[in-house]
């Protein structure tokens, strides 16, 4: 695949759009990345740290310009500027796409510029942060990825392959599913265990009515267990409302496997138990490891470190050294004479590798992995 040269317009300065930016212009650099974003503190430092080469402040001029189009803007806000994009002078040849969890709605509401004889060609691109904001944009942040396209039959492959020559720079693994398969497979993988995440939150926030312990003793394995539920809420609430009916079949096929199960342990049927737990675990152990899915991995490194005053700060500072990024610490268990468990995690497992390698080099400290 050759380098390309083109103006691209990002609409959407955030995690996903910014990192789209810097992957496309690292593979195109001799492309012109514009960007919009309604936060023009974001914007401008897109532009500061050299995510976008320039900042538009009107949608329609940005367009005009484009021969790529990325909404990377919320889902209900996507169909929103799908609608006002009808009234715009768009070049022939432009191709648009966008970036959200959902699909269904957002080609429905692309059939009309596809009417018009314009390319539309909805994306996914399953990877993605805990960090959020045009600052924590990464070139590398879908490398390894899945990315879903599910391009309409108006669509020619040529255009699907033109669209994926722009996005070579993501390296990541192009999948071509139809709009539906697509909300049904992420509706089951990601959307739909983000709702019993939440609701397991919120079961412990009524039992901490009456014992306040229970918020104390969350604070190991469910907290771990249940961190998609601090996912954005506004996204989420959309995203709902996007995918409303794989959802409610869904939640059809949850309430009679928890009958299931339920009815396993009023009838201490051991046996039963015992298989429903030796499946899950099988079909678990078996997912793929190394490969990013619809929702972002954790890549944890736990530290067995001694009880002593500034040993947060060693071990931060040898990551420091050789430039290794954290997105996250915490102290998990830690009482006095005896070595506690720090929990170290990185946006990559390549960062994880290397943070290994690094606490390796400089200390005796003992290391696993989550």
């Amino acid at each position: 695949m050759k380098r390309l040269e083109g103006t691209v317009f990002v609409v959407g300065l955030g995690l996903i759009g910014g990192s789209m930016a810097l992957a496309i212009k690292k593979e195109h650099p001799e492309s012109v990345v514009l960007g919009l974003d309604v936060n023009e503190d974001e914007m401008k430092l897109a532009k500061t740290l050299a995510v976008i080469d320039d900042a538009v402040f009107s949608m329609e001029e940005g367009m005009a310009q484009a021969d790529v189009i990325i909404l990377a803007t919320p889902v209900m806000q996507t169909e929103k500027i799908l609608a006002e994009m009808l009234t715009y002078r768009l070049k022939p040849s432009v191709i648009v796409t966008d970036v959200g969890s959902t699909k269904q709605r957002i080609v429905n509401h692309a059939k009309r510029l596809l009417e018009k004889g314009i390319t539309f060609i909805g994306g996914h691109p399953m990877a993605g942060s805990h960090k959020s904001g045009v600052a924590a944009a990464r070139a590398h942040l879908f490398e390894n990825a899945f990315y879903i396209l599910t391009p309409t039959e108006e669509v020619s492959e040529s255009e699907v392959e033109r669209l994926k020559q722009w996005l070579k720079g993501t390296k990541a693994h192009f999948v071509t599913l139809s709009p539906k398969e697509h909300d049904r497979i992420t509706g089951v993988i990601s959307h739909f265990p983000h709702i019993i995440a939440a609701g397991l939150v919120h079961q412990a926030q009524q039992y901490e009515q009456k014992d306040e312990l229970v918020s104390r003793l969350a604070a190991g394995g469910f907290r771990d267990i249940t961190r998609i539920a601090s996912s954005n809420p506004e996204m989420w609430r959309d995203i709902f409302i996007h995918n409303k009916d794989e959802l409610l079949s869904l939640f059809d096929r949850w309430i009679l496997e928890m009958k299931k199960i339920r009815s396993f342990v009023e009838q201490e049927e051991s046996e039963a138990i015992y298989r429903y737990f030796l499946e899950a675990k099988q079909f678990r152990d078996g997912l793929p490891v190394r490969t990013k899915g619809a929702i972002p991995s954790f890549y944890d490194l736990y530290v067995d470190v001694p009880d002593y005053p500034g040993v947060i700060s060693e071990i931060t500072g040898y990551l420091a050294q050789e430039r290794i990024s954290i997105t996250n610490i915490r102290i998990i268990e830690t009482r006095e004479e005896i070595y506690g468990v720090l929990r170290l995690s990185f946006q990559s497992e390549e960062d994880r590798q290397r943070a290994k390698e690094c606490i390796r080099k400089h200390t005796n400290y003992e290391t696993y992995e989550g």
